[in-house]
């Protein structure tokens, strides 16, 4: 495979690659935001790599499909780690994670029996959780999160290619500490989107992101807490709710 100088394009191709031979590969990330809202002004970095999502049970096929298509994998890395994370170079010298299963960063997001919900991406309220569980967030973070608001509808359930209200309920609803992350980010999205960083918000969007976050906050508060939420809750921010994240060494 002869890789496009567009590092998007050529994340793309590899997932359709991918499909083509029935691996479980999805886009993770900004270039999976990038994929599900082409209407609207693509954020793009100069440093750009690539982020995929998979399953442990296919990284045999994982690891020969990147092969045949030229990437080089961290053997020593992807021997040690590559039931959570495996680690390549892309054709062209780009920077390739594969995460396996979840998404551990300052919180934990199982995805693993999520993985074909989509053809081409994560699960779009798996997306939006993956950006919604960062403590620091940046301003890309931010852009991202507004982006999904503002191309995709608030439902409840679960559908496809929609924000679903159960699945946010599943996830925050039995965590205090991803409750208290998400809905710290949702009122900051709130506050920059409809202020400072109002740029972002692309015109002739379908839904306004500010809104959408706020309707979110709202079902946050009102959604049913489990036991072990409630217990939690009552420790509050005196102990530390999540955790730091830490890249492993390649």
């Amino acid at each position: 495979m002869s890789a496009p100088a567009d590092t998007y394009e050529a994340a793309v191709e590899t997932v359709d690659a991918a499909n083509r031979r029935g691996v479980p590969l999805r886009l993770l990330g900004g270039q999976a935001v990038r994929y599900l809202t082409p209407g609207f002004p693509p954020r793009t970095r100069t440093d750009q790599d690539m982020d995929f999502a998979s399953v442990s049970s296919a990284k045999k096929q994982v690891m020969e499909l990147l092969a045949e298509l030229g990437f080089e994998g961290d053997r020593r890395f992807n021997t040690m780690h590559g039931h959570r994370q495996m680690y390549f170079r892309s054709p062209g010298g780009t920077t390739v994670d594969v995460i396996m299963d979840r998404l551990r960063m300052c919180h934990e997001l199982d995805f693993a029996g999520r993985i074909g919900r989509m053809p081409t991406t994560l699960d779009v309220t798996d997306l939006l959780l993956s950006k919604l569980q960062v403590v620091e967030q940046n301003e890309k973070d931010v852009h991202d999160i507004v982006y999904l608001l503002a191309a995709h509808e608030i439902r409840d359930g679960d559908e496809p290619g929609t924000i679903g209200l159960a699945r946010l309920t599943k996830v925050l609803g039995e965590d205090w500490g991803w409750w208290r992350t998400a809905t710290g980010n949702l009122d900051r999205v709130v506050e920059l989107a409809g202020g400072g960083l109002a740029r972002l918000v692309p015109a002739g969007a379908a839904h306004d992101p500010v809104e959408a976050a706020a309707a979110l906050r709202h079902h946050a508060d009102a959604m049913p807490k489990t036991l072990k939420w409630k217990l939690r809750a009552r420790v509050g921010e005196r102990v530390q709710w999540y955790e730091v994240p830490e890249e492993e060494a390649h």
